[in-house]
């Protein structure tokens, strides 16, 4: 059930899944564009990456979960409750995921989320596609806040939330469980009008 707010929405219930998900560019020749299909088996595969698995806890177990995942993305934008976008080179090779995730309409907030593929790192993909998808979220769509949270532990996600724009807030103590047990988490955001270092 809705409760009707006593203040207007951030952004208009609708405004977002009015058109279709967009296709965002980042510098660097980055597309970040809705998932495919096609894009199944990549998705996979990431998710056997070490690096990756330690970090999420949510794995697919099988192409045919991935592609029913790609329906449950297109639903949360249908829904405007979220948004996942492949980061690729060029909008062919996949190197990565981006999304926002607990869309609130009424506070404009979001979360972010984010992991690249090894090939890909150390190259400022990860940055690059968060700066991009925070100007479009902040600028365009008529969010006012988006946040993240990362293990204190993953120094490389730590460097990629500061490059994009994304303050450090502060510590949520043994606030989530990965496969080594509870983790620190570190909170980051970025408002309307902060800009990515650089």
């Amino acid at each position: 059930m809705r409760v009707p707010l006593s203040t207007p929405p951030a952004i208009p219930a609708g405004a977002v899944a009015a058109g279709v998900q967009p296709t965002l560019t980042a510098s660097g020749g980055l597309v970040l564009r809705p998932w495919e299909p096609s894009d199944a088996p990549v998705f996979l595969a990431a998710y056997r990456d070490p690096e990756i698995r330690h970090w999420h806890t949510r794995h697919p177990a099988s192409e045919s979960q991935v592609r029913q995942w790609f329906v449950e993305y297109q639903q949360a934008w249908a829904r405007e409750t979220g948004a996942s976008w492949a980061v690729t080179r060029d909008g062919v090779e996949v190197l990565g995921r981006i999304a926002l995730t607990s869309m609130d309409l009424d506070d404009g907030v979001a979360g972010c989320a984010y992991w690249v593929l090894p090939a890909a790192r150390r190259a400022g993909v990860a940055s690059r596609a968060l700066t991009a998808l925070g100007d479009w979220a902040l600028d365009g769509a008529g969010f006012h806040r988006l946040h993240l949270d990362h293990s204190t532990r993953n120094v490389a996600s730590c460097r990629t939330a500061l490059r994009a724009g994304f303050l450090l807030e502060g510590t949520k103590r043994s606030d989530a469980v990965h496969a080594d047990g509870r983790h620190d988490m570190h909170l980051h955001a970025r408002i309307r009008g902060d800009r990515p270092a650089g």
